[in-house]
């Protein structure tokens, strides 16, 4: 028996819930969630800082919700409110499950997929998201002085541009690792070290390293190999996840997907409507990866993921052209 298993945001909804909420509740929210998905992006790509994997953004954010007023019951009722599917979702993944075991692994918090859960009938206990308790510890006044000082600070630096042909520090400009050495200090050592450093503490983002132990976990439990799994993804935090299977033989996809995505995918996907999942996975339980690799559509546009070159290029353009008019320019350019 084959599985399927896909990110949430993205493949599934148009959302990209902490951002959305962080905007909403955090002054200047959507420029601070930004800065700190970059900062994101260049430990977990560019750094590889030991111990932390692409998707902590979601913790990083955490004390910062905190201070503005966020708790458990806001975030769920803003997300039950703001739950936006891509086309035909709704009905495609009653559809998937009845097809094979599908799964969603998810870094948003637990409180956006319980919403989607509900919405949908899909069963919680298919889906793998980040447990969140903002009302775990309450904010002492001088926490929060330390804390609105940070917020000022961070919106006051310059905007983080991290260019796309940089592997390590070393391809950085002297200022922007000043800019990235601080953020650094600010969340290692001074919030760290706060009690409401708690959150970075003990919360862990199901992101990187953990989407892909959700997949060996989903293929012991099934007694499968992973060369039976297909799974969808389309940013940074699918990147171990996509290799996983890739490496195993299985079917790995970028849908709609940046360059994160499309540098550890195999096969590519573009498309506006969710029906595209299902005939994947028919087309996938009727001749696995090799028929896959042979399908064309009209309704569509799939195919192989280019290994090098100026094909890659082009196809990493045209993906991250086409994710931003479906997710809109903001999210969609975020890592």
């Amino acid at each position: 028996m084959s599985f399927l298993a896909l990110d949430c945001e993205g493949p599934l909804t148009l959302n990209d819930n902490a951002f959305e909420y962080c905007s909403a509740i955090v002054p200047k929210g959507d420029v601070f969630f930004t800065q700190i998905s970059r900062f994101d992006d260049y430990l977990a790509d560019i750094k590889k800082k030991p111990g932390y994997k692409a998707g902590d953004t979601l913790k990083l954010i955490l004390p910062f919700l905190k201070l503005f007023g966020g708790n458990n019951q806001s975030l769920q009722e803003f997300s039950k409110k703001t739950l936006a599917f891509l086309f035909e979702i709704p009905e495609v993944l009653p559809k998937l499950n009845q097809l094979l075991p599908t799964f969603i692994i998810s870094t948003s918090y637990k409180p956006y997929l319980k919403a989607l859960s509900e919405v949908t009938n899909f069963p919680m206990e298919n889906i793998f998201c980040t447990e969140v308790d903002l009302d775990k510890v309450e904010l002492s006044s001088s926490e929060a002085k330390i804390l609105k000082g940070l917020h000022e600070e961070i919106l006051a630096m310059p905007l983080i541009e991290l260019p796309k042909s940089a592997t390590s520090p070393s391809d950085l400009s002297s200022e922007l690792l000043s800019v990235l050495d601080r953020l650094e200090e600010i969340f290692f050592e001074v919030i760290w070290n706060l009690e409401v450093g708690i959150f970075l503490r003990e919360v862990n983002p199901i992101g990187g390293e953990e989407k892909a132990k959700a997949c060996e976990k989903i293929s012991q439990a099934l007694g499968e190999s992973l060369s039976q799994g297909f799974y969808v993804g389309d940013s940074i935090t699918d990147m171990q996840a996509l290799s996983l299977l890739k490496e195993n033989g299985g079917v790995s996809l970028s849908f709609n997907g940046n360059r994160y995505a499309l540098r550890c995918a195999e096969f590519y996907g573009l498309s506006k409507r969710g029906y595209i999942f299902v005939e994947l996975a028919k087309v996938f339980l009727e001749g696995g990866k090799e028929k896959l690799s042979q399908l064309k559509s009209e309704e569509f546009e799939f195919g192989l993921v280019p290994k090098e070159g100026e094909e890659l290029t082009k196809l990493i353009e045209k993906s991250e052209s086409f994710r931003k008019k479906v997710r809109g320019e903001v999210i969609g350019a975020l890592g």
